[in-house]
């Protein structure tokens, strides 16, 4: 009888624990998928790259067991687990990386598609026109935006909302100065091509300071990979040459906590360097 009332209670409290387990999980899943696969499903959509929620979160659980079976057969159980943690955010990760690869793209042909908008103005051509002719000039990702841009002018939406909405889609601040400075334009009047012109060589006189910027830069930058890489190239040496030196660090809890201290320190040491050389003009 005793027996009977405790294998109850056993299974209740193990039926109610799975219930708040699952009931957390569920919680954390809605959490997840509004606040990184939406956006990330925003981002990409921004990006004219159209992919369902599902497929996206099928890809990060595809990249999860990908990584955590290649680190659990190469490495050891406790990389296994960071790089199945690192798989199930790389997606996400490399949708940020290819968003701000493509915001670089956009800026650098802002700048003559500034310059060929302000020789529009010249030969008569009315703002949408001047647009349109540089859309079907252009490459993506510009041709891409100010298409859309067309097509929005076009289904009647106004010229200072499009513009407005094209600036918030891109992200770029170059564009949100074009913007700002049109509408300010067509409400108060002034030179629409003198002033593409101006914008035009602004933005190019900074990219010739950033380019200054990464070239005086660039040898901390690299001092601060070699500096990172050492520890882990000394330690593979010293596999290679002394593994009886090496082993019984791994195979103690010890040597897991301490190579776990180096790594969370030497991605420290990788971000502060970073923000230092990070020079934002």
């Amino acid at each position: 009888m005793l027996a009977g009332i405790v294998l109850l209670l056993v299974t209740g409290s193990v039926f109610f624990f799975s219930l708040v387990i699952f009931t957390v999980l569920a919680k954390a899943y809605e959490q997840y998928q509004e606040r990184y696969v939406v956006k990330s499903m925003n981002d990409l959509s921004d990006m004219f790259l159209f992919i369902d929620a599902r497929q996206l979160l099928v890809l990060n659980i595809a990249s999860m067991c990908l990584l955590g079976i290649l680190s659990y057969i190469i490495f050891n159980p406790i990389l296994c687990v960071v790089c199945t943690i690192f798989g199930f955010f790389l997606p996400i990760i490399l949708v940020k990386h290819y968003r701000k690869r493509r915001i670089k793209k956009f800026n650098v042909q802002l700048v003559d598609a500034l310059q060929a908008m302000a020789n529009a103005f010249k030969a008569g051509l009315t703002f949408p026109q001047a647009i349109e002719h540089v859309a079907r000039e252009s490459q993506p990702p510009l041709a891409q935006e100010f298409g859309l841009f067309v097509k929005e002018i076009k289904l009647g939406v106004p010229l200072e909302e499009a513009l407005i909405n094209m600036g918030r889609r891109v992200g770029s601040d170059d564009l949100e100065l074009v913007v700002v400075a049109t509408n300010i334009a067509r409400q108060l009047g002034g030179n629409m091509a003198e002033m593409f012109e101006t914008i035009s060589s602004v933005i190019r006189e900074r990219f010739r300071l950033e380019g200054k910027i990464d070239a005086l830069t660039s040898q901390g930058k690299l001092q601060g990979w070699v500096v990172a890489a050492m520890p882990a190239v000394l330690g593979l040496v010293l596999n290679y040459m002394r593994p009886d030196l090496m082993e019984p660090m791994m195979d103690h809890w010890f040597g897991y906590v301490l190579v776990t201290i180096i790594a969370l320190m030497e991605v420290m040491g990788v971000l502060i360097i970073r923000r230092i050389v990070n020079i934002d003009i």
